[in-house]
């Protein structure tokens, strides 16, 4: 139940955004798709500043296991898995 009410606070919140904004609602698909990219992105501030403050480096690795999954959708690359040519 949590989530539901924790989903609708975030649409509220993104709904008064849009009126402040003065941009209607549902928004044009190019901006909603930007908002959509801009929360994935979002997502990914707090592990990366965890990681700063931990003082351990950020690495293109790292970001390419933890972070850009999580972006894009696709699934982690399998560390066993060698890399394979593209044609």
């Amino acid at each position: 139940m949590r989530i539901y009410v924790v989903s609708f606070a975030v649409g509220a919140l993104a709904g008064l955004l849009y009126a402040v904004l003065k941009v209607r609602s549902p928004a044009p698909p190019a901006i909603a798709l930007i908002g959509l990219l801009g929360m994935l992105i979002g997502e990914q501030i707090l592990p990366v500043a965890k990681r700063l403050f931990r003082g351990e480096p950020l690495t293109m690795a790292w970001f390419g296991t933890e972070c850009a999954p999580k972006i894009t959708g696709a699934p982690p690359p399998d560390p066993g898995e060698a890399p394979r040519a593209e044609d």
